[in-house]
């Protein structure tokens, strides 16, 4: 593989994936490490709105659609590809990704968000097939998905994407058919595709083209030419997306030809990108140098704390990169001994449901048998990764001697809730959004790292402090760094609208905190963050006012029309009538077309005559369109999207997210 040499100081430490089956190990070491160098330093939480990819595709593409190229780019494209968006859009994005890396589909909803962002005039999508060899299901799956691609086209392929990816963990033969009759296509002939082999060719193509360009590691973008690897947040995606759109539409203006503006734009940053060197052992570079906050707080802690060297660490026990770093702390603490402690801090991931009941039994652990509880079942729980449902951690906390019904109680309340936020809101304060994500004397390292990387960094940290000749003691010296260390960005804020008479609301009327939510009644994650607004509203009350502000998307048609059907159940029976029309709608995202919204009016005991009369009439479209022009006229474009008295939030956030910016809000209120 291309990137070999550049990668080999990371095999000594590194174990492979337990899918690699019989492959070397070397092959499987150097695979799970550009999976993880492109993918893993960076979390799934950039949620937003998920368009449905089928939805707008571009012109031609499989299925005898019209044949176009722009073969003379250095990242050549064509109707021989899946491709969302419009042949002429001043931004092409061309993706390298495959359907079994957990990166490539962390960077799905940000991927959307894109989509819902800019729409199809601006952004064209191209799909290019990069399965790693380490993944065993991977390439069997991207030769199906470009089977279904070939037979109906960009919109069937789509739709089989995003079942893939949606059911990650199913991929398989049965599956493959399953999705492809699910996408439009005959089975017959898909099964007839999938065994003619024929598509294995365009597999092996795009994995040429991708390690020919440096995409070795999934997921990885080329945006114009420019290069953007990993699953990185919408705001890495804006700023580049947002720096093509203008060098492209001067282009345009000074006469390029629409359809000749990727193979400009791509020859242009293509030949700019800087030349890679492969005698560089350290792989992607990163910031190891700035000092975050990172307090210790009352975290639990592995070492002596008059230690000189501190490595905090972000981390969670479902997650197999978390696991595989264990190796690496052991090796550290025989190594430096005395000199070097290890503070928990917990970061369940949201995709990750049994990490938090995990964390919830470690900290019981710790509140029955103290730090050395907590670390006896931090390794237990390692152990039996990735058995962790209730079952399993019962029999865990038995071999730990443990107060089994106090630990059941424990989760299911969750006890240590609190604690556990408290950490993730720091996670999020230090940018850590990932794990494991690792501070060594407040220097980021991020990622299933080899001995070697932490032992730079804690050399030159002995060397730092051994220099001070004794003006520091060790005991003081972790908080001497953390008092002049980089504390958390200021939150980004809009100037927040006032709120309409007549608008939706829930919450104390009178409220110094307003929150004000921009969501779309066909968006699935306005759905997915309801139930984190129900937490806020259980947990701030009377605090708090809560304000629904309507933005349907254009790419769902049926948006607008639910939008007006909850306002006239607003007029017809107050707020009671309104959130209960609010929450069927949610309930039922995919059955919103006229027939559906009569229905639920009848359900719910409106006038049938008045409630058909008023969507007939729109006689709520103004109030809709005010709304959906208010967000935009603040810089909102996507769904979902909240206003905290002016702090801004996009996407179906985490609660802490929220509860930082809202306790934040009323302590400015007061």
């Amino acid at each position: 593989m291309a990137k070999d040499k550049e990668h080999k100081s990371h095999a000594a430490d590194v174990r492979p994936p337990p899918d690699s089956g019989g492959m070397s190990t070397g092959v499987a070491i150097i695979g799970f490490i550009l999976c993880f160098l492109a993918g893993g330093a960076v979390m799934w939480g950039y949620d937003s709105h998920r368009l449905k990819s089928g939805g707008i595709v571009a012109e031609g593409g499989g299925s005898g659609g019209p044949v176009w190229a722009d073969k003379d780019s250095p990242i050549p494209v064509s109707s021989d590809d899946p491709v969302w968006g419009n042949r002429n859009a001043p931004v092409t994005m061309v993706v390298f990704s495959e359907f079994q890396c957990p990166f490539c589909a962390r960077v799905e909803p940000t991927l959307d968000q894109v989509k819902s962002t800019y729409g199809p005039d601006k952004v064209r999508i191209v799909w290019k097939s990069q399965p790693l060899p380490f993944h065993d299901k991977a390439k069997p799956a991207s030769e199906a998905a470009q089977a279904v691609f070939a037979l109906k086209g960009s919109e069937a392929f789509w739709k089989f994407h995003d079942l893939a990816f949606k059911n990650q963990k199913e991929l398989g033969p049965e599956s493959y058919e399953k999705w492809a009759v699910a996408a439009g296509v005959d089975l017959a002939k898909f099964k007839a595709e999938l065994a003619s082999k024929k598509h294995l060719k365009k597999v092996d193509e795009d994995q040429a083209l991708a390690n020919k360009v440096g995409a070795n590691g999934t997921p990885a973008f080329r945006i114009n030419g420019a290069e953007l690897s990993g699953a990185q947040p919408f705001d890495k995606f804006k700023e580049l997306i947002d720096k093509e759109l203008a060098k492209a539409n001067a282009k345009i203006a000074a006469g390029t030809p629409k359809d000749k503006i990727y193979v400009e734009m791509s020859k242009e940053n293509f030949k700019a990108a800087p030349a890679r060197n492969n005698d560089d052992d350290e792989g992607e570079k990163e910031d190891d140098k700035t000092v975050w906050k990172v307090p210790v707080g009352n975290s639990p802690q592995l070492g002596k704390k008059d230690a000189i060297v501190t490595i905090a660490v972000f981390s969670e026990f479902q997650c197999p990169y978390c696991k595989r770093v264990g190796p690496t702390f052991d090796k550290v603490r025989e190594t430096y001994g005395d000199k070097v402690r290890i503070v928990w801090k917990h970061q369940p991931l949201p995709f990750h449901p049994r990490a938090e009941p995990a964390s919830e039994l470690a900290l019981e652990a710790r509140a029955q048998k103290g730090d050395k509880g907590f670390w006896d079942a931090h390794d237990k729980l390692f152990e039996s990764q990735p058995k962790l449902e209730d079952a399993d951690l019962e029999k865990i906390a038995a071999d730990l001697g443990l107060d089994v019904a106090k630990v059941k109680a424990a989760i299911k309340d969750k006890k240590y809730k609190k604690e556990i936020d408290a950490d993730m809101e720091l996670a999020e304060d230090v940018q850590a959004s990932g794990t494991p994500h690792m501070f060594v004397n407040g220097r980021r390292l991020v990622g299933a790292q080899p001995f070697e990387k932490f032992q730079k960094i804690i050399d030159e940290e002995i060397k730092k402090f051994e220099g001070l000749g004794g003006k520091v003691a060790a005991s003081a010296y972790y908080d001497s760094l953390m008092k002049d260390a980089k504390g958390a960005p200021e939150p980004e804020k809009k100037v927040a609208p006032a709120v309409p008479a007549g608008s939706p609301w829930k919450g104390n009327a009178n409220a110094k905190v307003v929150i004000q939510e921009w969501s779309d009644y066909q968006c699935p994650f306005c759905s997915r963050v309801e139930g984190t607004v129900a937490e806020v509203m259980k947990n701030y009350g009377d605090k708090v006012k809560f304000v629904w502000r309507d933005k349907p998307l254009p790419m769902h048609p049926d948006a607008p029309l639910a939008s007006e059907a909850a306002r006239e159940a607003l007029k017809q029976k107050g707020p009671d009538g309104y959130w209960k029309m609010h929450e069927k709608l949610m309930q039922n995202q995919q059955k919103l077309k006229r027939e559906d919204l009569d229905g639920y009016a009848k359900e719910l005991g409106l006038d049938a005559d008045k409630f058909k009369a008023a969507l007939d009439s729109r006689v709520h479209k103004p109030a809709v369109d005010a709304d959906d022009k208010a967000g935009t006229d603040v810089g909102i474009s996507g769904t979902p999207a909240f206003l905290i008295n002016g702090y801004y939030v996009s996407g179906a956030q985490p609660y802490a997210k929220f509860k930082k910016l809202i306790d934040r809000a009323l302590s400015e209120a007061k």
